[in-house]
């Protein structure tokens, strides 16, 4: 589980075995075994202890701003990783191998869509031939992105452009199913113009932590990227791998809205858009905890959605050493 921290002023220190947290007067306790790792994502107090606690134990703290991005964390200074899977990510990029491995995390992003389509077809029979004439356009485009050849050099603009109409045409989708009071226009990011926007911003800035902490753990350089640039200080390879993942997050918010459990008093007007308040990060939290902790079939083993990032960021370690 992650233990969240996201009321001003809050306290959290080691007690034996256990993380001790205080909110305003409440007073609780949670066993270290139970901790994935801690989100902190508003004004609050962390003792050393708690801190060494955590690193001892493997698990991260990470700190979000009030869009849900990570801006800081604390994590074991030991690497997780050879330096011959560094050295591969730098000679693979320049290679085939770079664009088949780029090519495949974005079929793979187009293949997550159109199931999450599919299911929220069988649900709802008045919206059937929109999602159908949607998911048909996802496939023509995942086939125009199988068909490509070359290096990620060459053929980067090309994906991102195919990633990008992908994404066009698949929020097109999610939008036509949202209750009518919280309909939006594609995407926005930060600020989100909308509610359903500045639950996702959130919702991908805690899968962003996750996914940064899975390639440590394989050992990946989360900084050396194959689709996403090498720009100074971003770390380009959790933005690629991330895309795999996001619909984790899309079908969570896709069900909050759809089952009601979105209030408007969850968000704070901001300049030029919206942004998720303490309530609503609570009520998204709970959600995405729970979504974690289904199991679901991968690569022919019943498994935690929350386990196969960390499987696939594993998966393409091994590739990169030729183990696969």
């Amino acid at each position: 589980m992650q233990l969240v921290i996201n009321t001003y002023g809050s306290y959290l220190r080691k007690k034996g075995d256990c993380f001790l947290v205080k909110k305003e007067e409440k007073v609780f306790e949670v066993s270290v075994n139970k901790v994935d790792s801690i989100l902190i994502t508003t004004a609050a107090y962390i003792s050393t202890d708690a801190i060494k606690f955590a690193v001892d134990n493997n698990i991260d703290i990470v700190f979000l701003d009030s869009y849900g991005e990570p801006y800081g964390r604390v994590w074991h200074p030991k690497l997780g990783s050879t330096t011959l899977i560094r050295r591969r990510q730098l000679e693979l990029y320049e290679k085939e191998g770079g664009l088949k491995l780029a090519k495949n995390w974005g079929i793979q992003k187009i293949d997550n869509q159109m199931e999450l389509l599919k299911r929220l077809k069988k649900t709802r029979a008045e919206m059937k031939d929109k999602l159908e004439g949607c998911i048909k356009e996802l496939e023509e485009l995942k086939e125009r992105l199988t068909s490509l050849k070359g290096t990620v050099e060459e053929r980067r603009h090309t994906i991102l452009g195919i990633e990008g109409m992908a994404s066009r045409t698949y929020f097109e989708a999610l939008a036509s199913i949202v209750p009518d009071k919280f309909k939006f226009e594609g995407r926005s990011r930060n600020p989100a113009r909308d509610e359903f926007n500045a639950m996702l911003n959130y919702g991908y800035g805690v899968l962003y932590s996750i996914v940064e902490k899975a390639c440590i753990i394989a050992g990946l350089d989360p900084y050396i990227g194959f689709l996403h640039t090498d720009n100074y200080n971003k770390k380009s390879l959790v933005f690629d791998i991330i895309e795999m993942f996001r619909t984790f997050v899309d079908e969570t918010v896709v069900h909050l809205f759809s089952k009601r459990k979105v209030k408007e008093e969850y968000f704070d007007k901001i300049q030029n858009g919206l942004r998720l308040n303490k309530d609503g990060k609570a009520v998204l939290i709970e959600a995405l905890n729970e979504t974690f902790e289904k199991t679901i079939k991968y690569r022919g083993r019943n498994i935690k959605m929350k386990n196969v990032i960390q499987f696939e960021c594993h998966r393409i370690a091994n590739k990169l050493l030729g183990k696969l």
